[in-house]
């Protein structure tokens, strides 16, 4: 596995060893990456199931300003940490063991608004509809941020969920990729009585 553009085009990944995580193949993530390319410079980026990192790594390679990968899994979090070091981007790079499933709280108060947010759950688990709701919770996705999903053609995407739109889909053999829009709704000051 190798980064595909920008700085550390070529530069090889060191791969997670075990059956937990499917890594995104180069052609789903080339395809990607062309889709996103005008949403990356600058970005702050959130990985989450972040497997190898090899998504976040891939943006901060095109440009990104930071990445934040976040993993349940122990030898998943080691795998990142060392292609972190690897790719020399400890000064934009953070990772995070976490159970996304349960919440985001890891999160609360980083002080950081994501642009551009990547999604590649296992496909044995019905974990879309959580995560995107821990997302949303989590106060800290910008308005217009850009939710990058890869999920198994049988998975959808649930309409039941407030905050974001649906605006792509594309099949790569038995994986999904949905691209979606946050849409935030926008928060009013109470009124007041003063001078009524």
């Amino acid at each position: 596995m190798r980064i595909i553009g920008g700085e550390l085009k070529r530069k090889k990944l060191i791969p997670f060893r075990g059956d937990l995580t499917r890594p995104t193949a180069d052609r789903v993530r080339e395809s990607i990456f062309n889709i996103c390319a005008s949403k990356i410079s600058d970005a702050n980026v959130l990985d989450l199931f972040a497997g190898t990192g090899a998504l976040g790594l891939e943006a901060l390679s095109r440009g990104a300003a930071s990445a934040v990968f976040i993993d349940s899994a122990p030898n998943a979090v080691k795998t990142i940490a060392k292609n972190i070091e690897s790719c020399k981007m400890a000064d934009r790079a953070k990772v995070i063991k976490w159970d996304i499933l349960k919440n985001l709280n890891c999160l609360y108060g980083k002080n950081a608004i994501y642009d551009l947010i990547f999604m590649d759950p296992p496909y044995t688990e019905n974990a879309i509809e959580p995560t995107l709701k821990n997302l949303m919770n989590s106060d800290v996705v910008k308005n217009g941020a850009t939710i990058i999903i890869e999920h198994a053609v049988s998975k959808s995407i649930p309409e039941n969920i407030g905050g974001y739109d649906l605006t792509d889909q594309r099949k790569y053999g038995k994986t999904l990729v949905s691209f979606l829009t946050v849409v935030l709704q926008k928060k009013f000051p109470e009124t007041s009585n003063i001078g009524i």
